[in-house]
């Protein structure tokens, strides 16, 4: 809402105003958001006797009846619009096919929007509430864990339009998020890799604790799916608790004094310097997390090669993704990579690099001064180092499948570096598979670059030769 005591004055030839707008949205740990004894989210459509629910055809395909039956017991009759799967539908043809249903349904000015999925379908669906009525609230339930681990702190929301990917957008915040880690349950473990990126980018630069838990841990962390699974254990279900809220909480803590980005100084920014660049270089393209993870790697090794990070922290920085199956090193990303990266950040950045580097681990600090020619010679010595690791730094289940697009996944081996490409996305651990084929669909890419990249579906770059 606007300040009341924002104020008009005058000027020798005109007027000034000044005044701000204050954002107050609110987080809220449910576990499951869905069942029937946990109210809250109810009580937020008692009011209007109603409620429009946007979710991806996956999710409606799993979790509808749950949803129906949650509000059915509140006497609050639920209306879904089930958008279609994959970074194609992040278009304003499937904005316009929202606002359709919002139009339909009759949404009051007030009355709040559920959108429930991952990063993709928060993004399409909070953009289509900030353009309705030029704002309109909605209330979201990430289900992912890069959804609830990242992309549900930022209130960037979004579409690709032409090659450009988050090209359109908006800055506008729900008015809550409910935060259910029960979702992972159904998530695909390349999934869950995908989403334990984001962790050890925000706790290699400003949260030790949990660095030192996720390498305690890692293993365990990813085969339970954050001890989700039944037969966990409950010390590790413990520390996934501990774990996903003090990163929100960090993260939070980081955004929360720039949520529209006039500072470009940014911590969270660690590992997303050259991989937006990079991300679209393989064919199928790499999944977010590890190509953040790559950027993360080689970041650390230029760290180490300027003596801001020790020895010790940059080896159990290269071997914590390594042991959780992240990508550390990759054959595109080379020479070509680093230049016409660093040549995209910089528009993106205003003429700064602002590298966000760990120095020492578990805080940060930016690197501004640069030549390509040293950042390449130290991408060759990261080369070196990597080349002792497992799989020689390939991860796994590294590139982008059915279970990210909704289609099947055009594979040219020849693109996708030194490992083999993926299979099909892994199956439900609640025995939904043969519904829902693909799995639960997650993003393709974390929904909140901070430029405005170059998409990979309807035309990919050229791939880089190494």
């Amino acid at each position: 809402m606007s300040d009341m005591q924002a104020s008009v004055t005058k000027t020798d030839n005109g007027f000034s105003v000044a005044g701000y707008e204050k954002l107050n949205y609110d987080f809220a740990f449910v576990e499951g958001v869905f069942d029937i004894k946990n109210k809250q989210l109810a009580e937020c459509y008692q009011k209007w006797g109603r409620v429009l629910t946007v979710l991806d055809e996956n999710m409606k395909a799993l979790y509808a009846d749950e949803i129906k039956k949650y509000f059915d017991h509140y006497n609050i009759p639920v209306t879904f619009h089930a958008m279609a799967v994959g970074e194609k539908a992040k278009s304003i043809e499937t904005l316009l096919k929202i606002v359709e249903s919002m139009t339909n349904f009759g949404i009051i000015r007030k009355e709040p929007v559920l959108v429930v999925g991952g990063g993709l379908v928060t993004d399409v669906a909070g953009f289509a509430c900030a353009c309705y009525r030029r704002t309109t609230n909605f209330i979201r339930v990430p289900t992912t864990l890069i959804g609830l681990i990242d992309a549900s702190v930022s209130i960037k929301v979004a579409v690709n339009y032409g090659n450009y990917k988050n090209r359109l957008g908006a800055y506008h915040a729900p008015i809550w998020t409910f935060l259910d880690f029960s979702f992972l349950k159904t998530l695909p473990i390349a999934q869950v890799r995908n989403g334990f990126a984001e962790i050890i980018k925000i706790s290699s630069c400003a949260d030790l604790k949990t660095f030192n838990s996720l390498d305690r841990y890692c293993e365990e962390l990813i085969d339970t799916k954050f001890g989700r699974l039944e037969g966990s254990r409950p010390e590790v279900r413990k520390v996934a608790d501990e774990i996903c809220y003090d990163a929100i909480y960090e993260m939070l803590k980081l955004e929360t004094p720039n949520l529209h980005e006039i500072m470009l100084d940014r911590v969270i920014a660690y590992g997303h310097t050259w991989s937006p660049f990079h991300e679209l270089q393989p064919e199928p393209p790499l999944r977010h997390g590890h190509a953040i993870s790559i950027d993360m790697a080689y970041t650390a090794t230029l760290a180490y090669d300027r003596g801001m990070l020790s020895k010790e922290d940059h080896t159990r920085i290269l071997t914590l993704f390594s042991r959780a199956g992240l990508s550390i090193d990759h054959q595109l990303y080379d020479d070509v990579a680093i230049e016409k990266g660093t040549e995209a950040i910089l528009k993106t950045r205003d003429g700064a690099l602002r590298l966000a580097v760990p120095s020492p681990l578990g805080q940060c600090q930016f690197v501004n001064e640069f030549s390509v020619g040293d950042l390449q010679r130290v991408l060759k010595d990261h080369k070196k180092y990597t080349a002792g690791f497992p799989r020689s730094g390939d991860g796994l289940e590294a590139y982008v499948d059915a279970s990210d697009t909704g289609e099947p996944t055009v594979v040219s081996p020849k693109n996708l570096g030194k490992g083999q490409p993926n299979g099909s996305a892994n199956g439900h651990s609640n025995g939904m598979s043969s519904k829902i084929p693909n799995g639960h669909k997650a993003l393709v890419q974390d929904a909140h670059h901070e430029n405005g990249d170059l998409m990979n579906e309807s035309k990919l770059l050229q791939p880089v030769q190494a």
